[in-house]
């Protein structure tokens, strides 16, 4: 597979056409001024108000009074499908130069392995030829030892007894870890391009929570960005979305297709559990969380025992304690990918996801732990420059 250089440059070009003239990205909510060019509207508005008289910044026309705009919807449907299009482009890309780079790496590996498969043969052979030579030897010394001729004897002695010019075998080792290794850094480098290439694809959601899937012990805040576990059991609607008894709580907005990526920050909480789940889940009585009944999903207990909720689950050593929790949904390629961000490590990939129906955020703030863990669960803003 490969992307020719004419369909690059109509890319580049077609990508130029969605691109702000002041922030120079695609356009975020597009609007069109009377002389007909397209901004973001936070980015023209920022330009307005920074200045007396309201000019495009593109022709430098100039407004009697500050023009009336709304965004652009048709356009804003061409810039988000664009954007779409540039993520696929990478990642067809990403697919092709870790698909070439494999090949290079299995290349040398074979090279490599040819070699000490020649060096392993010519030693085999130069021991064999001193095994022959010792052998000689000792028949030799097995016939003389019932020799009476004793002047034959001592004539033969020394070239018996000195030692033959043999190899110093201990010096000579075969080495099959210098392939391993060679292998295990080349899949390094290609875990490091993949998550920084990931770092490129990956589009971050707004995640609100729900006060209706909420359970009546989760305090939410008013703008629906931190979920933490009440003392009292709040009095409210026992509809069927709300999650009961479990302590748990499920964002609004749910996704049938595409990539997302949202953070959870945990600070020093002792228990949380986050994730995503499908919409049909059961939500009354007590519930196993793994993938068969629609969760995918990590956990703390008692401060430091991580685990990912796997069939069966799978016990996680981590380097350190993570502060912030990223969570990565490619709803077409079946993972959901958990992340240290503070660490930029990777913690946990469910694979195989089979998804045919709407996903959601998923936080459980976990039992107050005599005080220690009654800090919330927070939706962290993503900072695209870590």
């Amino acid at each position: 597979m490969s992307i020719s250089s004419a369909d690059s440059s109509d890319q580049i070009t077609l990508t130029h056409q969605f691109q702000c003239a002041v922030c120079q990205q695609v356009f975020s909510d597009p609007v069109t001024t009377p002389c007909g060019h397209n901004f973001c509207q936070s980015c023209i508005q920022s330009v307005w108000d920074s200045s007396s008289t309201c000019r495009c910044p593109t022709c430098n026309k100039s407004f009697t009074s500050r023009p009336e705009i709304s965004i652009n919807t048709a356009f804003k449907e061409l810039a988000d499908k664009q954007e779409m299009a540039e993520s696929d482009r990478l990642l067809v890309s990403l697919i092709v130069s870790i698909q070439e780079r494999q090949t290079e790496v299995h290349s040398e590996i074979e090279e490599k392995q040819k070699a000490a498969e020649r060096r392993a043969e010519e030693l085999v052979d130069e021991l064999q030829q001193e095994i022959r030579e010792l052998q000689r030897r000792s028949a030799e010394l097995e016939e003389l030892r019932s020799t009476e001729d004793h002047l034959h004897l001592l004539q033969r002695l020394p070239s018996l007894t000195s030692p033959p010019p043999t190899r110093r075998w201990t010096e000579i080792s075969v080495h099959p870890e210098l392939c391993v290794g060679t292998l295990r850094r080349a899949l390094s480098q290609l875990d490091d391009g993949l998550k920084e290439e990931l770092e490129s694809l990956k589009k971050e959601v707004d995640v609100v929570l729900d006060p209706d899937t909420a359970h009546p012990n989760i305090v939410l805040s008013a703008d629906g960005k931190q979920a933490g576990r009440g003392e009292l059991l709040h009095i409210v609607p026992d509809n069927p979305q709300r999650f009961d008894p479990v302590i748990c709580v499920l964002s609004k907005k749910g996704f049938l297709s595409g990539r997302i990526y949202f953070q959870v920050a945990v600070g020093q909480k002792t228990f949380w559990d986050l994730g995503v789940v499908k919409e049909s889940v059961n939500r009354k009585g007590m519930i196993t969380s793994k993938p068969e009944n629609g969760f995918w999903t990590v956990r703390l207990r008692n401060g430091n025992e991580y685990r990912a909720l796997d069939s069966p689950s799978v016990v996680l050593s981590l380097k350190g304690k993570p502060q912030t929790v990223g969570v990565f949904l490619d709803y077409e390629e079946g993972i959901v990918s958990f992340f240290d961000v503070e660490n930029r490590s990777h913690i946990y990939t469910f694979s195989g996801c089979s998804f045919s129906e709407r996903i959601f955020p998923f936080l459980s703030p976990g039992v107050c732990d005599d005080g220690k863990n009654t800090a919330p669960l927070v939706i962290a803003t993503v900072n695209h420059k870590k």
